[in-house]
């Protein structure tokens, strides 16, 4: 059975860093696009990042030039590198993942930074 697994948030201070971590593991023979997504107490989920399966990557334009994904294909894990963290990237990150092309969500990782 195929798990997503978060991990790496935190609390830190505005101005600071975090580097989230999706393993995947299980049985994978094909993975596709891997998204980033937030959500904060009272908002909707919002997406904040996105790699293809061709390793191209988009972003939030709240997050351009300060978030950086990236994926590594031997260890079937995709990375957030989060700097210059602000306090309304406040929120619990979940990563999403088409793997064996079914969509699958993590159980999400708590991000606090305060100000």
């Amino acid at each position: 059975q195929v798990q997503l697994v978060e991990s790496g948030g935190g609390l830190v201070q505005a101005g600071g860093s975090l580097r989230l971590s999706c393993a995947f593991s299980g049985r994978i023979v094909s993975i596709g696009g891997i998204d980033w997504y937030r959500q904060a107490p009272g908002k909707q989920r919002e997406l904040v990042a996105t790699i293809s399966g061709g390793g191209s990557a988009n972003y939030a334009d709240s997050v351009k030039g300060r978030f950086t994904i990236s994926r590594d294909t031997a260890k079937n894990t995709v990375y957030l590198q989060m700097n210059s963290l602000k306090p309304e990237d406040t929120a619990v990150y979940y990563c999403y993942a088409n793997l064996n092309r079914n969509n699958y969500w993590g159980q999400g990782t708590q991000v606090t930074v305060s100000s």
